[in-house]
């Protein structure tokens, strides 16, 4: 079985036509079942009312809805909960990233490989957007040991141990893509076309673009602290150095008059870079306080899925039957 995950936001308009476009792909292969998971993260339009009618009317399809909006990477993980297929296949609602060629990915998954990213020969986003996921691949290859030649984004296929091994991280804040390259032996790329977005502009601005890479930076590497640990170092070696520079000046030139630009500059250069680093460690303190009172990664207000939909589901989880209203806290 194939599994879909599908955060939805602001997408009432397009999610319908993303899950048309996925079981219609589907059916050219009359050997392959799907399931397609719609996840609600908090939407302020109608996409709850959207996806829940979607699973009234196709048995594939399960809704998730959360009680809030906690962010893409939480509502992946919500949905990554509910799978139980073989390969996870994980897309955007908004049409642009084309699920009509999900067995590219699918195939080269088959061929021996844990996970299978996407790969768009042209982007049709935003100049700052395409800044950003170039600036975020930087990041990842650095933190999280990502290959420099492998393309990660939002559209990927995956086996089903990478998502279980995913789901094995209990604290908030999740990023997916840091969980994923945690167990991925191999992986590839294969080349999608990107289209173009149905309507709306996308989720993500500045704040929750730096807030989702300090997601990632604080959860999954201690490199952070130990550059500020180093840049601790080479600041003192520096200043140690200008104290004995300026003592041998004072020596030759004993009329020599300390500067007091350079003075000013000094304290305030040292005092921005001591505010800096405890910042970064302030930020880590953040995430282990947050941790220890176990915050919730995402909150499931309801889940609706057809009775009988999933004929290989085990018993307990066949107890979330049509319209059936589920609460739930991700650890």
């Amino acid at each position: 079985m194939l599994s879909f995950v599908i955060p939805c936001y602001r997408s009432e308009h397009t999610v319908g036509v993303v899950v048309e476009e996925i079981l219609q792909t589907v059916a050219i292969r009359p050997e392959e079942t799907c399931e397609i998971i719609l996840v609600n993260d908090g939407s302020p339009d109608h996409t709850a009312d959207a996806i829940k009618a979607l699973a009234a009317e196709h048995p594939e399809v399960v809704a998730v809805d959360l009680s809030r909006n906690f962010g893409q990477h939480s509502a992946l993980m919500a949905g990554f909960h509910q799978v139980q297929g073989d390969i996870i296949i994980c897309l955007d609602d908004d049409g642009q990233t084309p699920a009509c060629e999900c067995f590219k990915l699918i195939d080269k998954v088959n061929e021996g490989n844990d996970i299978v990213f996407a790969e768009y020969g042209e982007r049709k986003q935003s100049a700052f957007r395409n800044l950003g996921s170039k600036f975020n691949a930087a990041c990842n290859h650095f933190f999280f040991a990502q290959p420099k030649e492998l393309k990660a984004n939002s559209y990927f296929a995956c086996r089903r141990f990478v998502v279980d091994s995913a789901l094995q991280y209990p604290n908030p804040f999740p990023y997916v893509t840091g969980l994923l390259f945690q167990s991925v032996g191999t992986y590839a790329n294969v080349r999608v076309e990107h289209k173009e977005r149905m309507e709306g502009s996308s989720g993500y601005n500045l704040k929750k673009l730096i807030g989702l890479w300090l997601n990632g930076v604080t959860a999954f590497s201690i490199k952070p602290l130990r550059l500020a640990s180093y840049l601790g170092w080479i600041v003192a070696a520096v200043g140690f150095l200008f104290a004995i520079v300026t003592v041998i000046r004072k020596i030759l030139d004993p009329a020599m008059q300390a500067g007091w630009a350079s003075t000013v500059s000094l304290i305030m250069f040292m005092g921005g870079l001591i505010i800096g680093l405890i910042g970064i460690v302030g930020e880590y303190i953040g995430r282990i306080y947050l941790s220890i009172n176990r915050y919730p990664q995402f909150v499931v207000r309801e889940v609706v899925r057809t009775e009988g939909q999933l004929p290989n589901v085990q018993p307990a989880a066949t107890e979330e039957t049509a319209a059936t209203d589920d609460s739930a806290v991700g650890a």
